[in-house]
């Protein structure tokens, strides 16, 4: 969900650069603004940071996992390809 405290604050600071001879359509304008920028916002199909974050965890998680099971792995490999594994068969 896009922060609409953002969108706000950018739609009126868009406002404020309408030129003083158009202060009757400033309220229009602000609520065009707001409008167009949100619907532009949700077309670019964006993440909160709180999603992001979360999904930055998992990955995190699962990085460590894979590491783990990669020096398990190793392990395993060093162990059947050692001399004495090979003599005992």
């Amino acid at each position: 969900m896009i922060d609409l405290k953002a969108i706000d604050e950018l739609a009126r600071r868009l406002n404020d650069l309408v030129p003083p001879g158009l202060h009757d359509a400033r309220a229009d304008l602000e609520q065009n603004f707001k409008s167009t920028l949100q619907s532009g916002l949700n077309k670019l199909n964006l993440v909160t940071r709180e999603e992001f974050d979360v999904q930055r965890a998992v990955l995190l998680r699962t990085r460590e996992k894979i590491d783990t099971l990669e020096r398990a792995i190793e392990i395993l490999e060093a162990r059947l390809n050692s001399p004495s594994s090979n003599s005992k068969n």
